[in-house]
């Protein structure tokens, strides 16, 4: 019984919390089945415990989701099947310590969990629902259960009545008592996940009991709990507030971003919560705002003023601002009048939407007439648009925030319904004729794909799909819609039949009629439900009908339906269903059927079907039968009084009259016809296509006007030329497009089927303009004569930006290879004047803004040499002027800045904008100063930005936002935030006058600016007499508007008038008649402000239609671009004998765009690194080394196939980091062959052995991937290779060792062959998706296979003389067992077996010889990356890290069965369970035994036959932080950031023993001096959680565990005595410790405030150096401060004997990773400096050690302002010595033998110094900083240390 809640509650409690729980149901085979969609638990934590709360969560394709929640967690961590929220019970505790158990006050929770958003937001899965639940100790639990509805447990069901509150109180059974007089929220905590933000959740679940003001930390998502401003008693409270952990950058929430006010605009704006309706998520974009507590509501504003800001809508109202009512307040903030609100602009809103060009978006099916036929309406994307048909001019309907999926229009043209895509469907209602928005609801359904309006407007029916894939019709009342009423769902009905179109009546609003496949159906409304029933249509049952018609005649029983076959082309109805009927029973059908309903007897009346016809030589059509040969697919269709409009996939529109005797009229279209509409008076006809053109045919003068054309795919860039008035635009639909400015219509386009273009810019005095494409092109094209003028070869990659200098001297084009190319364009055929390589950032994405030039073409700027890097450079002579660091511009972030986009603003002042991923900064372009900051600009990166020529405005975009920012407002400008684009938008752009601008994405935009320039540029229309030239503060938005658009007098760019010359013809051949390399057609329409096509456009056939028989334009079915045409220039066709130009290119291997990391753990991807590899490092004479590299310790496990064996010659090699090792098993001693300047990925062996081809990445150190040869018997390099630009994924060789195939990885997508003969590059090809394997067939060497996402891909060589080609055989998806899954391995077996491993465990068989999978079957549990087969059996390999043997012996049999095989014939013989994922692994053909690498750097021995796995290489999967050595130097031991200490042998190298303490880093070794007694031999290990462990190597067990420091330990030694142990930890403490008792017994602490980076010991004389104590010790930390003392430590003394100090380094000038001045300290752990690696402002470590030779030496390094070692004398108190350095030292070791001194450093060079001669050796090998130099005790070994690879160096010469 609990007092608090006065009833029974749930205890569970233990000391495990994995061992006492309660779990619902109570076997993991049953299931709950709880499809509610909020989980609500009712609970309080134990104080001082720990609990944990697991929930199984099922999807909709049945995955199990496990979602977990705890304050165990320390962080959030998410799986493809595991989501872990850390549960925080304390606010205001530093990050590290967010974790922990409860408090002792902990209070009851109302825990609320969004099962629906967990799913979508983390894993991109659909919720189903709630499998099961476990409730694990500590905690005490009253009720759990689930619900659709979101309650307010704060709110009472008499509350909620008595207030009318609209929120859904939470039931009294459920509710938490509270007494009379107490506010619900001092007892209990009310948290609900995913809280709705517009960002996934970044920080733990936390429970505050303080002001919410004071626990919001910056960048903070805040999870509030319901709005409170309704009860009194909630704002007198404190609210909780609650934070989740999650990922911080890579989700987003499913719900909008922030409140989306309907009507008018806002700038500057905050963000807000918006009010939550009964649904419990956030209504459609709103302006209502509620405060979330009473006493916060006033400083939340202040506190979010740089957050996401909220966005206007609406752009065509931005006049009115209209009051709000009770129920819709709207707080200043988002007026933009809030007191902490910068000055604002003059007018408010300053742009309004002018255009837009654009079609469909989610369908081009809706496009509808008005009432009186003088207006279209179709939605473009998220707007929707009413287009005049005779004036061309444009209004808009703001408000959707997605794509537009459905439109309907009422009878009278006074109610427009539209519905959003998605899940759920939102619903807009608005009134027509004012554009205002009358109401905005949630549909049951998803994705609404039809809706239809009674002809009253009374009744407005839905079609969807519910949560389950089951059709859902819906029917709402509209009635009070309009009257302060909302729409009400009258009705709803599921149904199993397929709906395509779905119509009302008109002569009964409450019948309706849908059709889809295989059936048609009347519905009725009647009595509160929908009832339908189906038409019996005999033997057309099977047929898919796709549209429907209600005919207008007297009998009002008919309707027409259209059915969908698959065949094209014009033909004529079949004679033989011409029957006579009654007049105005109209029915027309689809796809060759139409079929006519009789709805009083529910049954098909007649039957027609349009079919191909003979050729036109014959005399008389041939009567067919409906049912014979294929018809010709109807899309849609639409009948008036006298006339019935068909449309088809064949790209006809035909006119028939009712009786259907003969074709009236046809026209054809550039493509398949989506939609026909009659207009209400029957005159015209509406059509549009798939392909993006909207128009309508006039029936009485047979013209055809085209109303928009659009492009079909995302706009990627846009450029204008102001003194034609034209834009151009590039599409991912590959077409370029010219456009008219005043006219918004298209005056040319250009198509190809085989490149993309990705940039243009215009001539900025020529009729010409400059396209760059995906394979490196850059063509400059004629507008006047319609051709390309010359064509430039000179980019290897992808063009990612392309300008014009404004003086139209020069072009310059960057591309993804690094390259700059200028080019002199003052004549008509521009040529390249200079190529400059690697100077461009090659990451950067195509785009408007990577590359720039000043206004006066006299600078040139662009993203290079790397993201961080901006370079300015001289335009003319190309010389380098400027580089600015941008990662450096903010020294207290904590993390890299990146440059993303740049702009030149207008000279005076030359300034620099340069968009990174967090804000906007201005630089001074000549000296590279900040001069000012947009902070917080955009919530993600800016890709795009533009400044106005008189410098007043900064339009920058992000995501789906454009912002307007003051620019002329120098301390905190104001913005403006627009909306429209339901894409991210690619670009923005000024158009030149500074009167209007663009942004493009989804569709193109064109916007007014309601303004006036401040300063006009000379020669504008705006330097004109008269014209004001400022503002005036008193104008309102109105006055402002009209002036701006001539009202008073202004002149401005009127509209053109309508060409009376006859337009081209539609339907007419636009490519050559005769074949041809490439061909141009040009209209001679330049540019009209409207296209409309002569009566030759639509012919009047004499009989029935035929199909038309175009002459061979080339290769191909299409009439507009011949397949043999790399680029076909296009504007509306003209005729066939039009004059040709002719061109032809050479296609270059395209470069893919930056892909996402697929899932697959099968992709190599390099470790990152933050060192630097340094140039002109000379290496040492060969002969005359002082080190020779004797062994390597470790395997890279990072890498994928990097290790091969050939059992017959005994050849085994592996990597570990940038070397290839080979190794004799047989002795131990390894070959190391250097050359890679980076990490190597993977390895391949010719099959006679001969050649070993090796690959490694590209990074800091290599631009370009190395594939380098090595000759085997010599361990030679022969050759080196270089194409792929990120990483080479896999190498094979064919079966006769002639060829080698090289695969680039998911950022580079290629394959390239080469010939081994003289290893040239004889082939490659770009890839369409990533590929994730590659293998030569064993049976021939012309054939190999791929496997990627999604399909197998068998190749064939083909040789034709000295050339060899690559074709693809066969492309075959992947079979349905797998699903949606991604073949990820593949191996041959028996000819003609393929097998292949998918990423969800199955293995497919193929028939290469027929090119089918005939076998499937579930090998394991997770991805399979490593397939191998040899005879009759199969070894699979998994990220699950299970190696599998299976025997396939019966497969070659079951392949004969075909589709009937089945896996029951394939068993597994044996499987092995190692320490990580299977990554490399190679097998005897026997397959008895083999050799397997994993994921945790080691390699084994595997016999199948005793069923053992023997580990023979095992190395550090992380960093390796110390190496000691035994005192008789037998063994070394090392430690890591795993928290493991190792034990070698150092004879063998192989490891002895191995020590693990999980969950933390170990940080600091020390072995015990010798005493005497091998059994004493031990070993101490500080460890990042502050404890020193000391393990006993003889007994192999820890002896003591001790806690001597709160800080984690950087540095341990033993006393010389060995019975002393002195530690130091990050926080300068030094502890003095003794481990026969486990006493701390002296702390000092004089160097506290810095990490004591190196505690060293050595013996002295007693008395030396005139102190007592026979040890002398020295400590340096991080401030350049070395300590050196004498101690007794049985006598307890201890006395300082030399301090000192060094001046700090100039920090400027320094630059080390950032992990080492740390004191080796885990980055989670380091708080001393936060610089990022690489970046100045750290101080080099601080190193020293006593002198072997001369103990009174003191040697230290990075102490000081000089690159120098220092020798420092104790005795003289003075530097004695100094060897000058030419890096920063990082690791230092002296020789105990010869003089000779090893210091590693951050280049990844180790240098080896003489002190006698200071004579100095540099030695490569490391792939990052060295980190750590060990010399053995006897000196003749030298450890180094590079990460997680460990080199031993044998030191010669000793």
């Amino acid at each position: 019984m609990d007092k608090t809640l006065k009833c029974t509650v749930y205890r569970i409690r233990g000391s495990v919390s994995a061992s006492n729980y309660i779990q619902l149901p109570k076997t993991s085979t049953q299931s709950l089945g709880l499809t509610g969609r909020y989980l609500y638990v009712l609970f309080r934590p134990m104080s001082a415990k720990h609990f944990v709360i697991h929930l199984d969560v099922s999807t909709e394709d049945g995955q199990v989701i496990r979602v977990s929640l705890s304050n165990l967690f320390k962080e959030f961590k998410s799986t493809a099947t595991w989501l872990q929220f850390p549960f925080v019970c304390e606010a205001g505790t530093s990050r590290k310590d967010l974790a922990g158990v409860a408090p002792p006050a902990a209070r009851w929770t109302c825990l609320q969990l969004d099962l629906h958003d967990i799913v979508l937001v983390y894993l991109n899965r659909r919720h189903s629902h709630l499998k099961s639940v476990r409730l694990c100790a500590n905690l005490l639990v009253r009720s759990l259960y689930t619900s659709d509805l979101c309650f307010d447990p704060a709110v009472t069901v008499a509350e909620a009545q008595r207030a009318k509150l609209p929120v859904t109180p939470m039931p009294r059974e459920m509710a938490f008592p509270v007494p009379k007089g107490e506010s619900w929220h001092d007892r209990y905590v009310h948290i609900r996940f995913p809280s709705g933000s517009s960002a996934a959740p970044s920080e733990p679940v936390q429970r505050s009991y303080s002001p919410p003001e004071a626990v919001f930390p910056r960048h903070m998502p805040q999870l509030l709990p319901r709005p409170a401003a309704f009860s009194k008693s909630r704002q007198d409270s404190t609210s909780p507030v609650v934070q989740m952990l999650g990922p911080t950058a890579t989700c987003r929430a499913p719900s909008a971003s922030g409140p989306l006010p309907e009507n008018g605009l806002s700038c500057e704006c905050t963000e807000v919560s918006c009010v939550v309706g009964s649904s419990g998520r956030s209504q459609e974009p709103s302006a209502c705002v509620e405060a979330t507590d009473g006493r916060t509501a006033g400083h939340d504003l202040q506190a979010s003023a740089h957050k996401l800001a909220v966005v206007p809508t609406a752009p065509e109202d931005v006049a009115m601002h209209e009051p709000l009512g009770r129920k819709q307040r709207r707080p200043e903030a988002a007026l933009g009048k809030n007191p902490f609100q910068q000055r604002s602009f003059l007018p408010d809103p300053v742009l309004r939407l002018k255009g837009v060009i654009g079609l469909g978006g989610h369908s081009t099916k809706w496009a509808l007439w008005t009432k009186d036929g003088a207006a279209v309406v179709y939605p473009c994307h998220a707007v929707i648009v009413v287009l005049r048909t005779d004036t061309r001019e444009q209004r808009f309907f703001l408000g959707h925030t997605d794509k537009v999926s459905a439109l309907a229009l009422d009878g009278s043209s006074s109610l427009l319904a539209s519905a959003q895509a998605g899940a759920p469907s939102m619903l807009r209602l608005w009134d027509f004729q004012t554009g205002s928005c009358l109401s905005l609801f949630r549909s049951p359904v998803h994705t609404i794909s039809s809706l239809s309006f009674s002809g009253s407007g009374a009744l407005l029916c839905g079609v969807g799909k519910d949560p389950h894939g089951r059709t859902m019709v819906v029917a709402w009342g509209t009635d009070q819609v309009g009257r302060g009423g909302q729409a009400v769902v009258l009705a709803k009905a599921h149904t199993d039949v397929d709906i395509q179109a779905f119509e009302v009546a008109s002569f009964d609003e409450t019948r309706m009629v849908s059709c889809g496949r295989g059936s048609v159906r009347l519905w009725r409304l009647r009595s509160g439900g929908l009832r339908s029933c189906p038409v019996d249509l005999g033997e057309h049952h099977a047929l898919e009908f796709t549209d429907l018609a209600f005919g207008q005649a007297q009998d009002r029983h008919t309707l027409c339906v259209p059915p969908s076959p698959n065949a094209r082309g014009p033909v004529p109805l079949a004679p033989s269903a011409l029957t006579c009927r009654l007049p105005g029973s109209y029915v027309c059908g689809r796809s060759g059927h139409i079929l006519e309903i009789d709805h009083q007897h529910m049954a098909v009346r007649h039957a027609r079907r349009l079919l191909p016809t003979q050729t036109p030589g014959s005399s008389l059509p041939r009567k067919q039968n409906f049912s014979l040969g294929p018809g010709i697919a109807i899309s849609s269709l639409s009948v008036s009084q006298t006339t019935c409009a068909m449309g088809s996939e064949d790209g006809y529109l035909r006119l028939w009259p009712l009786d259907f005797s003969s074709v009236h009229l046809e026209a054809e279209h550039e493509g398949p016809i989506s939609s026909v509409r009659l207009s209400p008076d029957g005159l015209h006809v509406l059509s549009t296509t798939s392909s993006g053109h909207l128009g309508f045919l006039d029936i009485p003068s047979r013209e055809y006007n085209v109303l928009a054309r659009s492009h079909t795919a995302l706009v990627l860039a846009v450029a204008t030329s102001y003194s034609r008035g034209q834009l151009a635009t590039v599409s991912r639909d590959r077409t370029v497009r010219i456009w008219d400015l005043a006219t918004l219509q298209q005056l040319y386009d250009f198509t190809s089927p085989k490149e993309a273009p990705c940039a243009v810019a215009f001539h900025p005095t020529q009729p010409a303009f400059f396209c760059g494409f995906s394979s490196g092109a850059v063509r400059s094209f004629s507008l006047e004569a319609a051709e390309v003028l010359v064509d430039h070869r000179c980019h290897r990659g992808a063009i990612t930006g392309l300008v014009a200098s404004p003086d139209g001297s020069f072009l310059f084009s960057t591309c993804s290879q690094g390259a700059l190319a200028q080019y002199d364009c003052t004549t008509t055929h521009c040529r390249v004047q200079h190529v400059a390589a690697n100077v461009v950032c090659q990451d950067a994405r195509p785009g408007p803004n990577t590359l720039a030039i000043s206004g006066d073409s006299r600078l040139l700027a662009f993203v290079g040499p790397s993201k961080y890097t901006v370079t300015v450079m001289d335009a003319a002579s190309l010389d380098d002027l400027l580089r600015v660091d941008v990662s450096t511009l903010d020294l207290a972030s904590s993390r890299l800045d990146s440059a993303v986009a740049i702009c030149f603003g207008p000279a005076p002042p030359s300034h620099l904008l340069v968009s990174t991923s967090s804000r906007v900064v201005v630089l001074d372009s000549t000296s590279g100063r900040m001069v000012r900051e947009l902070s917080c600009a955009h919530p993600v990166a800016c890709p795009s930005l533009a400044l106005s020529g008189d410098a007043r405005f900064l339009l920058t975009a992000a995501d789906r936002a454009i912002k307007v920012w003051d620019y002329s407002t120098q301390a905190g400008p104001s913005c403006q935030v627009y909306i429209g684009h339901s894409e991210p938008v690619q670009a923005v752009a000024f158009i030149p006058g500074q009167q209007q601008l663009l942004s493009v994405g989804d569709a193109i935009f064109l916007w007014d600016i309601l303004t006036l320039p401040e300063k006009s540029p000379p020669g504008s229309i705006l330097d004109s007499p008269g014209a004001p030239q400022t503002c005036e503060a008193g104008l309102n938005t109105r006055q402002l508007e009209d002036s701006v658009l001539g009202a008073n007098g202004l002149p401005r760019r009127q509209v053109p008038v309508p060409s009376q010359t006859p337009p081209p013809q539609l339907g007419m051949c636009a490519g050559p008649c005769e074949s041809g390399d490439g061909a141009f057609s040009v209209s001679d329409e330049e540019g009209p402000s409207e296209e409309s096509h002569s009566p030759k456009g639509v012919r009047q056939p004499s009989g029935p239609p035929v199909l038309v028989q175009k002459e061979a334009c080339g290769a191909g079915d299409g009439a507009w671009v011949a397949s043999g045409d790399p680029w076909v220039l296009g504007m509306p066709p003209s005729s066939c004998n039009q004059p040709r130009k002719q061109g032809t290119w050479s296609i270059r291997r395209a470069r893919a765009q930056p892909a996402a990391r697929p899932d697959s753990y099968k992709h190599f991807t390099a470790r990152y690194k933050s060192s630097l590899t340094a140039k002109n490092v000379s290496s040492p004479p060969a002969g005359a080394e002082r080190l020779r590299l004797k062994a390597v310790v470790g395997y890279n496990g990072n890498g994928r196939a990097n290790m091969t064996w050939r059992p017959d010659t005994g050849f085994f090699a592996y990597t570990c980091g940038c070397l290839v090792v080979v190794e004799d098993l047989h002795s131990g001693a390894q070959q190391h062959w250097l050359g890679h300047p980076e990490e190597i990925s993977t390895l391949a062996l010719s099959h006679d052995a001969q050649v070993l081809a090796s690959a490694s990445g590209c990074g800091a150190a290599a631009s370009c991937c190395q594939i380098r040869i090595w000759a085997v018997p010599g361990g030679s390099c022969q050759q080196l290779l270089s194409y792929h630009c990120t990483a080479v994924q896999a190498l094979a060789f064919s079966l006769d060792d002639r060829l080698l195939v090289t695969l680039g990885d998911y950022g580079d997508r290629t394959l390239a062959l080469w010939s081994t003969a003289t290893y040239e590059l004889v082939s490659s090809t770009h890839l369409p998706e990533p590929v994730h394997g590659v293998a030569f067939s064993p049976w021939g060497a012309g054939e190999l296979a791929c496997v990627g996402q999604g399909t197998l891909t068998l190749w064939l060589t083909q040789q034709r003389g000295a050339d060899v080609s690559l074709q693809v055989h066969h492309r075959d998806p992947i079979p349905e067992a797998v699903g949606a899954g991604e073949l990820t391995s593949l191996c041959y077996g028996a000819e003609p077996l393929l097998y292949c491993g998918s990423n969800a465990g199955q293995v497919c068989v193929w028939d290469t010889h027929a090119g089918r999978c005939f076998l499937t079957w579930e090998a394991d549990d997770g991805e399979i990356g490593v397939l191998l087969c040899a005879g009759s059996r199969l070894v699979s390999g998994s990220n699950t890290r299970r190696l599998r043997l299976w025997a396939v012996g019966a497969v070659p049999e079951l392949r004969r069965k075909g589709s009937g095989a089945r896996s029951s014939s394939v068993f597994m013989e044996r499987e092995l369970t190692l320490d990580g994922a299977i990554v490399s692994a190679v097998f005897h053909n026997s397959m008895d035994m083999g050799v397997v690498g994993t994921t945790a750097g080691t390699l084994w021995y595997v016999s199948w036959a005793e069923g053992t796995s023997t580990r023979l290489i095992s190395g550090y999967r992380s960093k390796v932080n110390e190496v000691v050595f035994s005192p008789r130097e037998t063994h070394c031991a090392t430690c890591g950031d795993d928290g493991s200490v190792r034990v070698w042998s150092l004879a063998s190298m192989e490891l002895v023993i191995q020590f693990q303490v999980l969950n933390q880093s170990c940080l600091c070794l020390a072995w015990s001096p010798p005493c005497g007694r091998p059994e004493q031999q031990r070993v101490a290990a500080g460890y990042s959680d502050g404890t020193l462990r000391v393990f006993s190597i003889p007994q192999t067990a820890m002896e003591l565990k001790m806690h001597p420091h709160p800080a984690a330990l950087t540095a341990i030694v033993f006393s010389t005595d060995g019975q002393t142990i002195l530690s130091g930890d990050k926080d300068g403490l030094v502890a003095v410790s003794r481990p026969r008792t486990g006493m701390t017994f002296r702390v000092l602490s004089d160097h506290r405030g810095a990490p004591i980076s190196t505690i060293q010991s050595t013996s002295k004389e007693y008395g030396d150096f005139g102190v007592e104590g026979t040890d002398l010790w020295l400590a340096a930390s991080g401030d350049q401060r070395v300590s050196v003392w004498a101690s007794d430590w049985l006598r307890d003394r201890c006395e300082l004997v030399d301090w000192l100090s060094f001046p700090a380094p100039t920090l400027m000038e320094v630059r080390v990773p950032g992990a080492l001045w740390a004191g080796r300290v885990p980055a989670h752990l380091a708080t001393v400096c936060c610089t990022p690696p690489q970046a100045p402002g750290c101080p080099p470590p601080s190193l020293a050690a006593f002198c072997p030779w001369d103990k009174a030496l003191l040697v230290c390094a990075g102490l000081g302002p000089h690159l120098e070692v220092v020798f420092y004398s104790l005795r003289q108190k003075q530097v004695v010595d100094k060897i000058p350095l030419p890096f920063c030292a990082v690791s230092l070791s002296l020789s105990p033998g010869a003089r000779l001194l090893a210091i590693g450093f951050a280049e990844r060079v180790l240098r080896l110094v003489d002190c006698v001669s200071g004579a100095a050796q540099d030695f490569a090998g490391h792939d990052d900083w060295v980190q750590l130099c060990r010399f053995s005790p006897s000196a003749s070994l030298l450890f180094t240390a590079a990460h997680n690879q460990i080199l031993v160096w044998e030191v010669t010469g000793c």
